[in-house]
């Protein structure tokens, strides 16, 4: 589905997939940021056309020659769209959802292919891979409403989490805090230990969770016996 946004003078109607759009969007940006450039500029259009995304690629390359742009990637969880950016000569990261319970096995075989960082989202998988069981979410809670398909986990009425997911991370909760670590800790310790190119990107919600995620550095990753034993347990 191609996404139109108004952006620029005069409120003219630019689709969002296109270099035009890019670029207005971009330089939007930066005056906001108050900068001349940004160090990673990502495509967030997950389902765009890969023919187009070509030009996307390009047009990308294009601000990296202009200095308005370092590095450029592709937030999808598709890796044959994320690999017409990832053969770019200045992408550095594809985006895509992974986590204990969602593997994505082509993607980071793209990623330790081709180079780019494996830039996780969901690696909590939205709060369960941090102990949350469900129960009452708080107003505003994305949770908390019908949710769309690209949020498993968490029933579709928005009345809290599928039963089947604590149930699958119950079943490896002990190897994953295993060594003192917290069940969010374990769940960023496999993601090290799943590949050398993952880049975990956990939410937080206070100052406690935020240096219970940094706490998982200094455990560092599961080991390959661990990976083993996870895999087992979850029938994969």
């Amino acid at each position: 589905m191609t996404t139109t946004r108004t952006l620029g003078r005069g409120g003219m109607a630019v689709s969002a997939d296109t270099p035009e759009y890019a670029r207005r969007a971009l330089t939007a940006s930066l005056r906001r940021l108050g900068t001349d450039h940004v160090d990673l500029y990502r495509l967030h259009i997950s389902d765009a056309d890969p023919d187009r995304a070509v030009e996307l690629r390009d047009a990308r390359e294009g601000f990296v020659r202009e200095g308005l742009v370092r590095a450029y990637g592709w937030s999808t969880d598709d890796p044959e769209r994320a690999a017409v950016f990832a053969e770019g000569p200045h992408r550095a990261a594809v985006q895509h959802t992974l986590n204990v319970l969602q593997e994505a096995p082509r993607t980071l075989a793209l990623c330790e292919r081709l180079e780019p960082a494996s830039v996780n989202r969901g690696p909590l998988a939205m709060g369960l891979l941090a102990g949350r069981r469900g129960g009452t979410l708080e107003a505003g809670d994305i949770r908390s409403r019908p949710l769309p398909a690209w949020l498993p986990g968490y029933a579709p009425d928005g009345s809290g989490a599928d039963p089947r997911w604590p149930a699958r991370i119950d079943a490896v909760r002990d190897v994953l805090t295993s060594g003192g670590r917290t069940l969010a800790q374990g769940a960023l310790a496999w993601l090290w230990a799943r590949s050398p190119r993952t880049v975990p990107i956990p939410g937080f919600r206070t100052v406690a969770q935020a240096e219970e995620n940094a706490g998982a550095i200094e455990k560092g990753p599961l080991t390959a016996g661990q990976l083993a034993e996870i895999d087992r347990l979850l029938g994969r």
